[in-house]
């Protein structure tokens, strides 16, 4: 069977490497860590049997170039690059495994929270340029906190936060009310979270209800100092009118890590000294990565009984 993978972080990683090799030792991996144009991931993949990706889009037209797919098993946790009408038109299984890399995301969270708080990314950035800036922020404890979309990664995030005793608002399309209840949580509509909280954070999905969610409108009404947080997608943050919410100071700062091209290009935007911005890193621990690709070998270990 010809299995292959896309992602090059799975393909660069020895452990993976030699997991999948032990179940599927002809297995075809992206050892060159290309990053594919729709041309070149249907050539890549035309012949597969099943593929493993990460976020390589997997659209209609790329499945109508795989007559032999019978199953695409996920590497990360968002299937939104993934059209699970397509497959499911075609038969084709999705092997996936939610929260698998929950604990990476919230931490690298809870660590822009204090960078942003404690003013540490500015202050090291204008160090290294010889300004001597005493200005240290304020404490996370006992700030309110935001959270837009309580699943794995945010119940993740919110255990963190245990210890800052913070005031924790929430809002998600799913009733959780027991969940808060016993975490101490106050649901509350996504406009009062804007409105009200020292830090915004999001943990939801990217789809049609969270397409441009946060947006010039959504920056204007939110509180004078406050932050806002990014791990999750690109495109749920409009990056025109979160550049323009940062330059004219209607935020204090923002942390992004997902963004809707990747690598952006938008050079204005990512040289501003109030954005701290990472190449979605977010799920890429060390461990998450080995948990997440171990995952994914797992889906076709059990898909094929080998």
């Amino acid at each position: 069977m010809n299995i292959t993978v896309t992602s090059p972080s799975f393909s660069s990683n020895k452990s993976l490497q030699q997991e999948i090799y032990k179940y599927f030792p002809k297995a075809k991996l992206n050892l060159d860590g290309k990053r594919f144009n729709k041309k070149d991931l249907i050539e890549y993949i035309k012949d597969a049997d099943a593929i493993i990706v990460g976020l390589e889009p997997i659209d209609k037209e790329v499945l109508e170039q795989c007559p032999n797919l019978k199953i695409v098993s996920k590497y990360g946790v968002g299937l939104n690059n993934i059209d699970l009408e397509a497959c499911k038109k075609r038969d084709i299984t999705i092997g996936w495994t939610g929260g698998v890399n929950k604990l990476s995301v919230a931490e690298m969270t809870l660590g822009y929270m204090l960078m942003l708080c404690r003013n540490l990314f500015i202050t090291s950035n204008e160090l290294k340029n010889g300004i001597w800036n005493k200005s240290g922020g304020f404490q996370l404890s006992e700030k309110r906190i935001g959270i837009i979309g309580v699943g794995y990664i945010g119940k993740e995030l919110i255990r963190l936060l245990k210890p800052f005793n913070c005031e924790i608002l929430v809002n998600d399309i799913i009733n959780q009310e027991q969940y808060y209840k016993e975490n101490n949580l106050k649901e509350v509509s996504k406009e009062e979270i804007f409105k009200t909280c020292d830090i915004v954070t999001i943990h939801t999905p990217f789809d049609s209800t969270t397409d441009n969610l946060i947006n010039k409108k959504v920056f204007e009404t939110m509180k004078n100092g406050s932050f806002i947080i990014n791990s999750a997608r690109g495109g749920i943050i409009n990056e025109d009118d979160l550049k323009y919410a940062l330059l004219n100071n209607i935020i204090a700062g923002a942390a992004v890590d997902a963004y809707v091209e990747e690598p952006p290009s938008d050079k204005e935007l990512l040289s501003l000294p109030n954005l701290i911005c990472t190449p979605h890193i977010g799920g890429n621990s060390r461990e998450a990565v080995e948990a997440m690709g171990m995952s994914a070998i797992k889906h076709l270990v059990e898909f094929f009984e080998v």
